[in-house]
């Protein structure tokens, strides 16, 4: 033992202390900075990895823990925060009820910092949607009359002639807590019992229980990937399906999913931001009337929560009953084939990668043309809402000092407001692609590149635009 480097040693005091490795001396100390600073650069990524792990570790300790007091008042019963009471974040407040209004736009992700009404608002929402018929003792919220929205065993008992015993209930509103494990969110599945019976003992998970609602996840950049990737799959495909050992389930999961986050915590990867319907970044409202009735709101309802609601009620019954004739509205409206063809143009000018962005900007343009009461989408329907569509699509460029909505507010007033061609815009942007050649002008001696500079074409901008 007295060769061994790792060896136990007896203290002065009698208790066995352990020798330090001589290739980690100190760790604990370097950690904390109690004795010395890490010296080696061993000891330096040690404390680093040791610092990251125990951030991270906070972040998602800390976003537990914040907003439970809407969310412990919800599940008790109290009203949530009126909708239509909600002061500035128009773009959230619109995503949202596009989404409401045409399921297939694939949901929303709103980035902001905290405090700015993420998840009051999303709460907010599922007060706007009408009841729903489901069946009686079915854990999947199985439609009586759809048969893609009934889990297999309902499907058997329609096949059969039984009669479905149905009741009236709110649209479901899950969350999706950070902890939460794979099983939890898809289901578990008695593997033991099936071999055994022959039965099949599923457990139904958060997504069963989201079916024909909505599925809302906090801080969703700190969720395992591999989660994000099964929620968003069965968000696209409106189905789960659970394998085990051989034996598999299948139950309807059609849901609109809600991400929100703050961006200082961690970013998505661009698989993930893909998935998306509908992007939104939000901060806090600045003016100082917004502010004021922001904390007035905000008072009232803290003080008597059902009186603040039912000064609001007469707006939130309006604002449902358009959303009903809205997504009515919806099957009946037309896109233009001039109008198609400049979205794909705005697209391919952006590089967008695949045919999802073309396919959510018409969805949601014509989702936004009958929430204005209208069937024939119009370019600026198109306007409103392609940058929340396809702001998270574009590449991001490290060396690009603008950001992604704006490059397509840039390209969209080329085509739709200046009237240019696909070609038009790449002959700009190969242009101001090109290296200038300087040459002595005949006025004032300028050069080419300052009077192009002095002309209107930006230097430094995106691919001149």
């Amino acid at each position: 033992m007295k060769g061994s480097v790792g060896a136990s040693r007896l203290s002065a005091e009698g208790r066995v202390a352990s020798r330090p490795r001589p290739n980690k001396p100190a760790l604990r100390a370097c950690a904390f900075g109690s004795r010395r600073q890490p010296g080696t650069l061993a000891e330096k990524q040690y404390v680093v990895s040791q610092q990251r792990g125990h951030k991270l570790r906070l972040q998602k300790s800390r976003a537990l823990a914040e907003a439970t007091s809407e969310e412990a008042d919800v599940k008790a019963g109290k009203k949530a925060f009126p909708f239509t009471r909600v002061v500035g974040q128009e773009d959230m407040k619109l995503g949202l009820l596009l989404n409401v209004i045409d399921q297939r736009i694939g949901g929303l992700l709103v980035m902001g910092d905290r405090g700015t009404g993420k998840s009051v608002v999303v709460r907010a929402v599922i007060d706007l949607l009408p009841e729903i018929d489901i069946v009686q003792n079915d854990s999947f919220n199985s439609s009586p009359t759809d048969k893609r929205l009934m889990s297999k065993e309902v499907r058997d008992l329609v096949k059969s002639g039984e009669e479905l015993k149905t009741r009236r209930a709110k649209t479901p509103l899950v969350e999706l807590p950070l902890g939460a494990t794979e099983d939890r969110v898809c289901g578990t599945l008695d593997v033991e019992q099936a071999l055994q019976q022959g039965s099949k003992a599923f457990s139904p998970g958060l997504l069963a229980k989201a079916n024909r609602g909505i599925l809302y996840i906090d801080e969703v950049n700190l969720l395992d990937d591999s989660l994000v990737d099964v929620v968003l799959d069965s968000a696209a495909g409106g189905i789960n399906t659970v394998e085990r050992e051989g034996i598999s389930i299948t139950h309807p999961a059609s849901f609109i999913m809600i991400g929100t986050g703050n961006p200082d915590e961690g970013e998505l990867r661009p698989q993930l931001l893909d998935r998306f319907g509908l992007y939104v970044e939000i901060s806090t409202v600045n003016t100082p009337q917004e502010r004021l009735q922001l904390a007035l709101n905000r008072t009232q309802y803290d003080l008597n929560p059902e009186a603040f609601y039912a000064e609001a009620a007469e707006e939130q019954d309006a604002l449902k009953q358009k959303l009903l004739a809205a997504k009515e509205r919806v099957k009946d409206c037309e896109v233009s084939k001039d109008l198609r063809v400049k979205i794909s143009t705005v697209c391919s000018l952006l590089d967008i990668d695949g045919i999802r962005g073309d396919m959510v900007v018409v969805r949601a343009a014509k989702a936004y043309a009958a929430y204005e009461g209208r069937t024939e989408v119009t370019g600026e329907d198109v306007g409103r809402v392609v940058g929340m569509c396809l702001g998270h699509r574009t590449r991001k460029d490290p060396l690009d000092p603008l950001g992604g909505i704006v490059k397509v507010q840039a390209v969209f007033k080329r085509i739709f407001a200046d009237g240019l061609t696909y070609e038009d815009v790449r002959k700009m942007q190969e242009k101001s692609q090109a290296p200038a050649k300087p040459k002595e002008a005949e006025d004032g001696g300028e050069d080419a590149s300052e009077k192009e500079s002095r002309a209107g074409l930006k230097k430094g901008a995106w691919k001149g635009l």
